[in-house]
Parts: structure tokens; C-alpha cells; sequence
């Protein structure tokens, strides 16, 4: 009988039953600590972008992306974060002043640096 075009790219297959299953394995990656903003794009990909997260699933390079999209939204985040605390002036004096307005202006820099960050990084 004659090789599939499978078999002559050096794939081989395992019997079940009557049938002859192909013996596919995605690459190894090396894994890698994958955070809250990684997780968050992984969660966009598979949702809005299928062929992409596939893609980079089954080339074994998802694990690397997204610990590297965790790395950009988390460098890009602290930047703006630390922007928005120059220009609007909190600073250590305002949080011993006045504890309360420090933390709700500083939760309001977080909320916006996030829809910044989801906005640039993570929902494209």
C-alpha cells in the first residue's frame, strides 16, 4: 500500500479499532507565569479572534505571547499610572492630609490606566 502524503512527511498513525488515528502533539513551550492581563487577552482571543489563538496554540508560541502581552500591559499600566499621579499632584503629603481623597483619586487613575490599557493591549 502506498505512503499518505502524511506518512512520507514522517507522521505516523496508531491503530483504535478498525480505524487509523493520526499521532499528532502540539510543540512543547516553555512555561511561563501568565498574569491577570494575560489571562484577560487570552479570554479575548478565544472569544473574538478563534483563528489567531488556534494558531498560536497549536505553534507552541501562545504561552510565550501572552506572557509577553502580560509584560507590555503591565510595563504600560505603571507608566500611566505614575503620568496621571505627576500631572494631577498626588503625592505622599496629600495621603497623610487627607487619606480618602489620595485613595479615591488614585482608584480613579487605576480605572482609567486600565480602560487605557484594555484599549491599546488587550482588546485588539
Amino acid at each position: 500500500m502506498a505512503k499518505s502524503l502524511f506518512e512520507e512527511l514522517g507522521g505516523k498513525y496508531e491503530r483504535q479499532s478498525d480505524y487509523l488515528i493520526p499521532c499528532i502533539t502540539v510543540p512543547a513551550e516553555e512555561e511561563q507565569a501568565i498574569g491577570i492581563w494575560g489571562q484577560r487577552h487570552s479570554d479575548y482571543l478565544k472569544q473574538h479572534r478563534k483563528v489567531t489563538y488556534t494558531n498560536l496554540l497549536t505553534s507552541g508560541r501562545l504561552n510565550a505571547y501572552l506572557a509577553d502581552i502580560d509584560r507590555q500591559a503591565q510595563e504600560r499600566s505603571h507608566r500611566l499610572i505614575e503620568g496621571m499621579k505627576q500631572a494631577q499632584d498626588i503625592t505622599e503629603r496629600l495621603k497623610e492630609e487627607n487619606a480618602l481623597e489620595w485613595v479615591g483619586r488614585l482608584n480613579h487613575i487605576r480605572a482609567c490606566a486600565r480602560e487605557i490599557v484594555e484599549e491599546e493591549i488587550i482588546y485588539v
